[in-house]
């Protein structure tokens, strides 16, 4: 397992970039609710270490894992959020619903992430059993919650510095001339 030697729990809080302005939205599901609150658990208290002001995150909560799209789908068009978590706990059955789930569910949030400009990370558990889950929802493989967090407080700082770049790169251009707008073009300025 990929955890198995690793604390998730664990990070270089000097390598965190500043997270006081962003504003994060969590969507949870409540199937396997004793493990998706202690992920949110771990989510929720990375991020005020990482001075996010706790009325700049949004929790919503959905049904199940499946669900999660829909609602950080809903998050992403409703709520002005840097950056969504989605937090969930699938455990292996008997039955190929599992699969199903899990696939969904992974192929939903990269989705998301492909068609939106704004980052949303990935806190579902797909483990093969409870004790796994437990393991890694504040157990003894630290809290996958924390470890979202900080990738979300990352992937919003990614989203901000790109952004900055972008608007730099064009007013560049502007200034340098290398843009020129045609007479008559619905860009050109008016006196």
């Amino acid at each position: 397992m990929a955890t198995e030697n690793k604390n998730l729990s664990e990070y270089d809080k000097n390598s965190i970039p500043n997270a006081k302005d962003f504003r994060f939205g969590i969507v949870v599901s409540e199937w396997n609710e004793s493990i998706t609150e202690g992920l949110y658990n771990g989510a929720f208290e990375a991020l005020l270490e990482n001075q996010v002001p706790p009325q700049q995150i949004i929790r919503w909560n959905v049904p199940g894992s499946f669900e999660l799209i829909y609602g950080a789908k809903k998050m992403l068009q409703t709520q002005k959020v840097d950056a969504v978590i989605v937090i969930g706990c699938v455990i292996q059955g008997q039955t190929k619903h599992f699969d199903f789930v899990c696939e969904g569910v992974t192929q939903g949030i990269k989705d998301l992430n492909v068609q939106t400009d704004i980052p949303v990370i990935f806190c579902v558990l797909t483990d093969n059993n409870m004790q796994q889950s437990i393991d890694r929802s504040g157990g003894i493989h630290g809290n996958k919650g924390t470890e979202a967090a900080i990738a979300a407080i990352k992937m919003a700082y990614i989203r901000q510095q790109a952004s900055m770049s972008h608007h730099i790169d064009n007013q560049h251009l502007l200034s340098s001339g290398a843009l020129q707008i045609e007479e008559g073009s619905p860009l050109e300025l008016k006196e």
